[in-house]
């Protein structure tokens, strides 16, 4: 099945139909759907959705058109498709597109616990907060986010309570408060705001699997999705995606280091037990 998802990669903007990936796979169409639904928790014309968005979103990024975009990913009816991008983006494409063209993003930087962190907020919330070696980095990835925002550092005249909201998220990363319910500013496809949204809902010290977050979106096969979704989650610990581990309890994966994950985790469980 790896094969065929590559295959579907490499010809994400041809129009592939279940019976030309049977062929490829030597299998029934039948066969095919049912085994690849069984190992990728989507169907083949799912995952092929999924990457001809991928190829949109490339498209956007680097500022074509949204109608170049469009036909460069293989839609043939953009009248038609058109619906489908807000509701897979999360927003209109020529908003995607703008990549916070317009917006001023004030950005912080802090040293916690867990290490140094860059936490920046647009004037509806905070929309990135990530930890990293250097502060050239954090900036560099600060800007591959919102490459057409204007950034720049907070202060009495840009999010002057930027710097009280990092105050409080060190104090948390400390151990002396509980996680800051700042206002945030989430922006993703809209299965992915679906999996942020729901683990805000996790109570501290508890832990759930990558099948229970696609179950509690009601995706139960997109368990692959729902942890790509964890790993493009760009909000640090505010959105509390350290709290999914794999189905064995083993860690999985985590943007920021395994390390950090087992401190939040570790940390979580041990004011949650004192409690």
């Amino acid at each position: 099945m790896q094969g065929i998802a590559r295959y579907i990669e490499r010809h994400a903007s041809d129009p592939l139909t279940l019976a030309q990936l049977a062929v490829q796979a030597g299998l029934s169409p039948a066969h095919l759907q049912r085994t690849f639904k069984a190992v990728f928790g989507v169907s083949p014309k799912a995952y092929h959705d999924a990457a001809r968005f991928g190829l949109l979103k490339d498209g956007l990024k680097q500022g074509r058109s949204v109608l170049d975009s469009l036909t460069e990913a293989g839609f043939q009816s953009t009248s038609r498709i058109y619906g489908q991008a807000v509701r897979s983006l999360g927003m209109r494409p020529s908003t995607y597109r703008a990549g916070g063209a317009g917006e001023t993003i004030a950005h912080a930087f802090g040293s916690t616990s867990l290490g140094l962190l860059l936490m920046a907020a647009t004037d509806r919330g905070v929309c990135f907060a990530q930890f990293g070696a250097s502060r050239e980095t954090l900036l560099a990835q600060l800007g591959a986010e919102f490459p057409r925002a204007t950034l720049v550092p907070s202060g009495n005249a840009h999010s002057a309570e930027l710097g009280a909201w990092l105050a409080r998220f060190e104090a948390h990363l400390a151990g002396n408060a509980p996680r800051p319910d700042l206002p945030l500013d989430l922006r993703g496809t809209a299965f992915q705001i679906r999996a942020w949204r729901f683990l805000l809902g996790i109570p501290e010290g508890r832990v759930i699997s990558y099948t229970e977050l696609a179950q509690g979106i009601d995706a139960p096969r997109a368990v692959r999705a729902a942890a790509s979704a964890c790993a493009a989650n760009r909000i640090a610990v505010l959105v509390p995606c350290h709290r999914v581990l794999r189905g064995d309890g083993g860690f999985g994966g985590y943007r920021w280091g395994l390390e950090r994950k087992r401190a939040l985790i570790d940390a979580e469980r041990s004011r949650s037990s004192a409690r």
